[in-house]
């Protein structure tokens, strides 16, 4: 079985765009935002089975691990109200479409985080997607800012509320970010890359995991800049006084495979221990195009896993195994239903 950890609803129906829109515009203006339209069926079916759905069957692949759009979680627009009825309502839409693809979907959901508000009070969406909804982890923005970074680290006690329900829960969080508010960083190419570094530095900083040992953290993008540069973080954690990587953070830190060259992979598995990376595609995310160089799609990621020297029980471990140990609620689910 394939899991592709890393999958959001970046086709969603072009009203809920709209409405977001809409409610963006209310809250500028000082009104109420409109009512949520109403969305059919057949208008979720048509957005995934032409797009994700049909990918992921072309491309080999058996489920997603699926979130809202990342991009458009967009913390740092309007207030705690406003990201409030916004997350909602992406999480209600991805539980819609795994109750249409329970076979190829499951949930993970935006939480509803606000610059300058404490990160708790996202806990009781939390608690609703994973007892209510079936989700079976968090997406964790560690800049709800949109790229001015001026919230405290990930390993600051204000943080420790959502850290003591996810560990109860048993349910790990992808860090990541959203848009970014900041010109000089672009979205997708430089906020996502930066945060995904920022955050293993800062648990590099930190003693996290000793208070939560069970604590479980996927960093996506293939971990940012920290493969290529291992020697270096080896070396600062030495220079902090801190353990070995290897027993200070990796045994809770996980990478994916949404790196778009061949060159990557390779590197992302000759740095990082193979317990700690799980395949991921972020299918229809960030680069969408054709690679001229190989006539393949840029996040068509298996064909890269494919092209690595791997015994069976390691291939089994990338593409399933890793996944169903980090998510045991996707575990569960998928022995449920025989799988």
């Amino acid at each position: 079985m394939i899991i592709d950890c890393h999958g959001h609803y970046t086709t969603a129906p072009e009203s809920h765009n709209l409405w977001r829109k809409s409610q963006v515009a209310a809250f500028d203006s000082g009104a109420s935002a409109p009512d949520y339209p109403s969305i059919s069926d057949d208008e979720i079916v048509e957005t995934i089975e032409t797009n994700q759905l049909r990918l992921l069957r072309e491309r080999g692949a058996d489920m997603t691990i699926f979130s809202p759009r990342a991009s458009a979680m967009e913390h740092h627009v309007g207030d705690e109200s406003v990201s409030r009825s916004w997350s909602r309502a992406c999480n209600d839409l991805v539980s819609r479409v795994v109750t249409l693809f329970p076979e190829s979907f499951i949930g993970v959901c935006q939480l509803p985080q606000s610059p300058g508000v404490a990160v708790e009070r996202s806990i009781d969406e939390l608690v609703r997607c994973v007892e209510e909804l079936g989700f079976v982890g968090c997406n964790l923005n560690p800049d709800p800012s949109g790229g001015r970074w001026n919230g405290p680290p990930l390993t600051d006690r204000s943080w420790y509320p959502i850290y003591e329900k996810m560990v109860e829960l048993d349910v790990p969080a992808m860090i990541h970010v959203s848009s970014s508010c900041n010109a000089n960083f672009h979205a997708t190419g430089a906020h996502y890359i930066n945060a995904d570094t920022t955050a293993f530095m800062q648990l590099v900083q930190g003693d996290l995991f000793a208070d939560f040992p069970t604590l479980r953290f996927v960093i996506p993008h293939g971990g940012g800049a920290v493969p290529y540069h291992w020697g270096r973080y080896r070396g600062l954690a030495d220079m902090l006084g801190k353990p070995p990587l290897a027993e200070h953070v990796m045994k809770n830190v996980f990478f994916d495979t949404c790196v778009y060259h061949q060159p990557g992979i390779d590197l992302l598995f000759e740095v990082i221990d193979q317990g700690n990376i799980l395949f991921g595609s972020e299918m229809l995310g960030a680069v969408r195009g054709v690679d001229p160089e190989t006539g393949n799609y840029f996040d068509d990621t298996k064909i890269y896993v494919d092209q690595l020297d791997l015994a069976p029980d390691q291939r089994h471990q990338i593409y399933e195994g890793n996944a169903r140990r980090v998510y045991p609620r996707l575990d569960a689910k998928l022995t449920s239903q025989g799988r």
